[in-house]
């Protein structure tokens, strides 16, 4: 008969007041972990006893999680606070690793800094002060350092905890998406016009008896594009769609902005329309009904025939009058390679430009090498990255420029 380790509880080994701690903190991190959730989760453990790790995270994870994007917090949840002994200071090094005295510094994984957030959530404000070490005052000499909105800028979306996460939403609101005009072959009136108008010219002169006493001048009327967003929401991209979206979101209820206006669709498996839900004022309820009607969020990547689809039943509808396409994924696509690169070139044809954002452009040795990206990169007009705010300015700036390639040039190099 195999001997189960004893499961290392925390300093409480309480079952039923530790598992209610653990359900408070998914719930803080964003879990609907309710009160009848966890009534569920004790009688389940009752019912399957907690001396096997794996049966113990199964039954907890069966009770907690319903979602597929949940998946990734319960499981950084799990691990630092039933899984290891000392998972205060474990915490505590991932908030502020330098208090700790570590040696090295590493970057936490993705949703493990929420994570520790939401456990620490009552807890760090009731630590005990750490002690001075030999009197050493540490200063700090605040003009060599960035400010906090400028490092947030640099952060990328997936290591943010939540806070940051809040503040960087913030910050989203507040930027712009430049949009250029686009001068129509219609003309109208204008006194200082470049082109004559013969006719109201002729017309005028009519009403004088014949007599021509001034030139009617005319100028190309200005129009505005619509602006299209396709946005990635498989398991690789939720994160930095997340943030996107958000960005979206306020140019979509920016008046004034210039554009026509903006569409949104998010895919994964499937393409759903989002547009009217980025109508709403208040974000966070204009998310929550896009993320309730996207039910493919953080699960597999179709692209090509999400494209299909929408090439075959959205373009003609929100493409016209010189629409700009935002398109944002990581390319990493599990349909056919041909598949993928007619859907691009039918999409590169319909639109006026296309823009394509992808987060994987923030290392520094990205390479064209998937199938996918090799099958998308000769399509787009221009290629940048969208892994942090920064990202997203350029974005901006570089909208405005209609000879702007970004990336492209230099990773078409490497396909030839």
């Amino acid at each position: 008969m195999v001997e189960h380790t004893p499961l290392a509880l925390p300093d409480n080994p309480q079952l039923v007041t530790n598992i209610t701690h653990f359900a408070r903190a998914l719930r803080i991190a964003g879990l609907p972990a309710g009160p009848g959730r966890v009534a569920d989760a004790i009688r389940a453990v009752e019912a399957a006893g907690f001396s096997a790790r794996g049966d113990f995270y199964h039954t907890l994870m069966a009770c907690f999680v319903s979602r597929p994007e949940h998946r990734v917090v319960f499981d950084q949840m799990f691990r630092l606070y039933w899984r290891d002994p000392r998972y205060l200071e474990h915490m505590m090094s991932l908030l502020t690793p330098q208090l700790r005295g570590v040696a090295e510094e590493r970057m936490a994984r993705p949703a493990e800094k929420r994570a520790a957030e939401a456990l620490l959530h009552g807890v760090a404000r009731n630590l005990p002060d750490l002690p001075e070490q030999d009197g050493t005052e540490i200063e700090i000499d605040a003009a060599l350092t960035m400010s906090r909105e400028e490092r947030l800028k640099t952060l990328d979306f997936e290591q943010m905890s939540l806070a940051e996460m809040a503040e960087a939403k913030r910050i989203l609101a507040r930027m712009r998406l430049a949009v250029l005009p686009i001068k129509s072959r219609r003309t109208e009136a204008a006194a200082q016009g470049a082109r004559p108008d013969w006719r109201r010219t002729i017309r005028a002169g009519l009403a004088q008896g014949g007599e021509i006493t001034s030139f009617a001048r005319k100028t190309p009327r200005i129009r505005w594009p619509a602006l299209v967003a396709l946005c990635d929401i498989s398991g690789s991209m939720s994160s930095y769609s997340r943030a996107v979206l958000h960005f979206l979101h306020a140019v979509a209820n920016e008046k004034g902005a210039g554009w026509a206006r903006v569409h949104g669709f998010t895919f994964g498996t499937r393409l759903t329309n989002i547009t009217r839900h980025l109508a709403q004022r208040d974000v966070d309820a204009a998310l929550a009904a896009a993320g309730a009607e996207a039910q493919d969020w953080e699960g597999g990547t179709r692209i090509g025939a999400c494209l299909e689809i929408f090439n075959r039943d959205w373009a003609r509808r929100v493409l016209g009058q010189g629409a700009v396409v935002l398109l944002i994924t990581d390319g990493l696509d599990r349909d056919e390679p041909d598949r993928l690169a007619r859907a691009m070139e039918r999409l590169h044809l319909s639109a006026r430009r296309v823009v394509w954002i992808n987060p994987l452009l923030r290392w520094e040795g990205f390479a064209p090498k998937a199938a996918g990206i090799r099958a998308m990169l000769p399509h787009v007009d221009s290629f940048r990255a969208g892994h942090n705010i920064a990202a997203l300015e350029g974005l901006a700036a570089a909208l405005s420029r209609t000879d702007d390639a970004g990336e492209k040039a230099r990773l078409m190099a490497m396909l030839r």
